[in-house]
């Protein structure tokens, strides 16, 4: 199975310049294969409109824990740069 993106939502986000950048929230959807099982394993994704990316793939098997994240990231406005840090203290 190829992994899918979905986005979430946008938010726009002034800059230290004053210049405003928006970020797209997407969820990663992909497969993880256990034993001789296989599920559907979530991750994230933010990525800016001028380019910027990041991504932390198969965080969770449960639907309901990536809503959460991702409702999180969109609430605080965090950005790629931060994706990793913020995902590690939410683990």
């Amino acid at each position: 199975m190829e992994d899918k993106e979905i986005l979430v939502d946008t938010r726009s986000l002034k800059d230290a310049e004053g210049r405003l950048r928006e970020y797209g929230y997407f969820i990663l959807v992909g497969e993880k294969s256990v034993g001789n099982f296989s599920c559907e394993a979530y991750g994230v994704r933010i990525r800016e409109a001028e380019g910027e990316s990041a991504a932390v793939p198969d965080i969770t098997v449960s639907a309901a824990r990536i809503e959460d994240l991702i409702t999180l990231l969109i609430r605080n406005t965090v950005t790629p740069t931060a994706l990793a840090d913020v995902v590690a203290d939410w683990l």
